[in-house]
């Protein structure tokens, strides 16, 4: 009898002692009198009898499962009059914590701890705060469906320590980082999360559900936060830097070698408890890596990914309805007129960036849920030198003064949804037209937020010497949570509809349809981690007349192993088509149908040595046109300092068409074979945690070969191409750069960085065969290179004020 009743105690206690993922977890504020010391060592007396956040729920592999007691995570937090203070033990063997050096807002082969949390408590929006066992910073902003936005910084004090039982942290969070309300009692929104790397585990102190759509929506709660005051946020960064570049032009009056001197600053300001400015004044971009260039033969523009990071932070208001191409500032501009060149003129320097002169934002959410944003910037005019037939040389200018305007509202609704209302407006000195483009968005989910429905609504006006009207649409609905989901989406948009000048915008007058399955399991099985599965129905008509565009299917398969390797496998295939573009001048061309085929494999990256990559063939039924691919990278982490990278990319195509030459209207295409080789090498060396350099090189060479010229028949098919012999259509081009970047943070928030940058550039219309006659061409090509020096120093307002009154 006492035996059964042993197991009835035993069988109550566990029960009621369980750990339930779909409970929400709490955590009771406390206020503190003594401020912490941020060492990393947890033996401030005021760290006592504070309660502790523990019995983490792993995410991966095992979703739900409590982390084991012996690699138990215990989190503490305490909160002042200017900060909130948290304390983190993380137990664990100490010689196996994973802690690469790595610069900052990078994990590398790092376990982590972060705090996240959600100071108005509305579950779409949220700060946080990452800090690796190396002692990196990284921190993200959070918004509404769980989209991070990496390149939000904050300036904040934290230390690590590694010990017998795994390692300790503590950070010092200010409010000055945070917009809060000036409540008198407020609740947060609460998680924390830790990563160990050589298991890829990863925990959450609330659970988060991978088969939930959302992430900051799944959070905890902090209570009982009383008497705190937003802060006066008030900061300015300073700057100053120096350039020296070498290009050798050698022509009479102009120079080989310039130099320049800059400075400026950046402004933030805390308008009220909710809404920031941030403000750049004559700013510095020319440390940013440089773009991957690539030989673009489709009539469409590329798009190149933003590196510059005022025009990265804090911008999701601002990328709602996709109307935000931020590299249009500045960097690729949509706007470009030769008007002022005479036959005859021959260019000698064509400026492709404008100079942006200042960029304000102000944004934030009230407490109610009104997200505002508004953002503007100004650009100089760009202009070319050119060199008349008689060698005078003039400048024309190609851009004038431009102003790029958003203004964004965005109200958050029950159950995670919200409504958006976005304009976006380019307004150009003189003549040059201005162009206006609006939105209304809507996003709803049920309660569950296991159902949604979604849509836009958007029109675009230019107004110059020809102004039109545009609009377009899109609605889409379906299920995104749980194993199985699925969403049928429909886009519209008209002849006229065109958001390129502040966008990124390809082509319009279309309908397209997209009908998506997908499968997911999450729980582990015998051999595998997760199993993803999905399924899409892609089909296309022009709006006007109607006409058939294209149709598509394309389905994949992504496995985790218990080994940490993953592997995904795609297959696709593509009926024929009108294609619309292709000939450049309203033609229609019938596009052949293609199948592709992929496989890609992804190693275990906690691993020193860590190698991976994919194997791609597509095929064109037009003259049996084939296209591999063959991409391998490599990884050597030789110690926690010191790590190489090696990207090795090959794509041939053979008896591939598309379009080549016109003749007056007539389009040309040809048949051709290309090969394309790009190779990468990058390697660090991270001195601390503070301070660190990195280079990057990047060779890229890709041709075209013309083997046969067709004539686009008026019913879209080819026909032998009968006319004079075409010549230089062949093309080879190479790209060459170096990315040398050293930077150190010498106080908070404040760095000095040094910049080497070579680039080099050929494009030939003639075939130079094999990779090392290449290489060897494009390094003895003329290069560009400059060298620069930028001091950033961060001015805190209220560290200013508290200095002053100790005088």
């Amino acid at each position: 009898m006492k035996h059964w009743t042993f197991l009835l105690f035993i069988f109550v206690y566990t029960y009621c002692n369980a750990q339930d993922p779909a409970k929400q977890k709490q955590l009771q504020a406390v206020r503190t009198t003594e401020t912490p010391k941020i060492d990393g060592v947890l033996d401030d007396a005021c760290w006592i009898n504070v309660p502790i956040a523990t019995d983490f729920f792993e995410i991966r592999p095992v979703p739900g499962r409590v982390e084991k007691k012996d690699r138990r995570t215990e989190m503490k937090v305490l909160y002042d009059d200017v900060a909130i203070y948290v304390y983190a033990r993380m137990y664990d063997d100490k010689d196996s914590v994973s802690h690469e050096l790595v610069s900052r807002d990078n994990i590398g082969n790092a376990d982590f701890i972060s705090i996240i949390v959600d100071p108005f408590y509305d579950k779409m929006n949220g700060n946080g705060f990452f800090v690796t066992a190396a002692g990196v910073q990284f921190d993200a902003k959070y918004s509404q469906v769980g989209d991070e936005d990496p390149n939000w910084n904050a300036v904040w004090e934290s230390a690590v320590k590694l010990d017998d039982s795994g390692w300790t942290c503590e950070m010092k969070i200010p409010y000055s980082a945070l917009r809060f309300s000036g409540k008198d009692v407020q609740n947060w929104g609460l998680n924390f999360s830790r990563r160990i790397q050589r298991t890829n585990i990863q925990t959450f102190w609330n659970f988060v559900d991978p088969k939930v759509n959302g992430f900051i929506n799944q959070e905890g709660l902090w209570m009982g936060i009383r008497d705190i005051k937003p802060p006066l946020r008030l900061s300015f960064s300073p700057y100053i830097s120096a350039y020296v570049n070498h290009y050798p032009v050698n022509i009479p009056g102009v120079k080989n070698t310039t130099s320049r001197f800059n400075g400026g600053m950046d402004v933030k300001y805390g308008i009220n408890n909710s809404f920031t400015l941030d403000m750049t004044l004559v700013p510095d971009f020319g440390q940013v890596q440089s773009d991957n260039r690539i030989l673009n033969l489709t009539p469409f523009e590329v798009k190149f990914n933003e590196n510059r990071q005022f025009f990265t932070e804090g911008t999701e208001l601002f990328n709602k309805g996709d109307l935000f191409y931020s590299k249009r500032i500045g960097s690729i501009p949509a706007y470009y007129n030769y008007g002022g060149l005479n036959n005859g003129d021959k260019i000698i320097k064509d400026q492709k960036e404008a100079k942006v002169l200042n960029a304000t934002k102000i944004s934030g959410r009230t407490a109610k849920g009104l997200g505002v944003g508004i953002f503007n910037a100004i650009t100089s005019g760009m202009q070319t030198e050119v060199e008349d037939a008689n060698g005078n040389l003039r400048e024309v200018e190609t851009q004038p003064l431009t102003n790029y305007n958003i203004l964004v509202f965005d109200q958050s609704l029950k159950n995670n949804s919200s409504a958006t209302f976005i304009n976006t407006n380019v307004l150009r000195q003189g003549s040059a037209y201005d162009a206006n483009v609006m939105a209304i968005l809507f996003n709803l989910n049920n309660k569950g937020n296991k159902y949604f429905v979604n849509g836009e609504a958007k029109m675009s006006y230019l107004r110059g010497e020809e102004s039109n009207t545009g609009y377009s649409y899109s609605f889409r609905f379906g299920k995104q949570s749980g194993n199985f989901t699925w969403s049928y989406n429909q886009v519209y948009a008209d002849d006229k509809f065109d958001p390129s000048d502040m966008g990124f915008f390809t082509n319009n007058n279309f309908l397209d349809q997209r009908l998506g399955f997908g499968y997911s399991i999450y729980k582990p099985g015998k051999w595998y981690n997760q199993y993803q599965s999905w399924l899409n129905f892609n089909y296309s008509r022009r709006a006007m007349p109607g006409d058939y565009q294209s149709f598509g299917i394309n389905t994949g398969y992504w496995v985790q192993f218990k080994n940490q390797w993953s592997a995904e496998f795609d297959l696709s295939y593509d009926a024929k088509r009108n294609d619309f573009y292709e000939a450049r001048n309203g033609q229609i061309y019938r596009a052949p149908e293609n199948f592709g085929v992929a496989l890609y494999i992804n190693p275990n990256r906690a691993k020193a040595y860590n190698f991976g990559g994919n194997i791609r063939y597509f095929e064109q039924q037009l003259f049996g046109g084939k296209e591999y691919n063959f991409y391998l990278f490599q990884n050597f982490r030789l110690n926690d300092k010191v790590a190489f990278g090696l990207d090795l990319n090959f794509n041939p195509n053979y008896d591939y068409v598309n379009w080549v030459t016109s003749q007056g209207n007539q389009a040309i295409f040809s048949k051709y074979d290309r090969r394309t080789v790009e190779n990468s090498f990058d390697a660090k060396y991270t001195f601390t945690n503070l301070m660190g350099v990195t280079v990057v090189l990047r060779h890229y060479w890709s041709d075209r070969r013309n083997k046969a010229f067709y004539l686009l028949k008026p019913d879209g098919d080819l026909a032998d191409y009968q006319g004079p012999a075409l010549t230089g259509m062949d093309r080879n081009y190479n790209v060459f750069n170096i990315d040398l970047i050293y930077t150190w943070q010498f106080a908070p928030g404040s760095t000095l960085s040094v910049s080497y940058k070579d680039a080099a550039e050929t494009y030939d219309s003639y075939f130079t065969q094999r990779y090392n006659k290449n290489l060897g061409g494009i390094l003895n090509a003329p290069q560009n290179n400059s060298l620069s020096v930028k001091v950033l120093y961060y001015i805190d307002y209220l560290d200013l004020k508290m200095k002053h009154k100790k005088i």
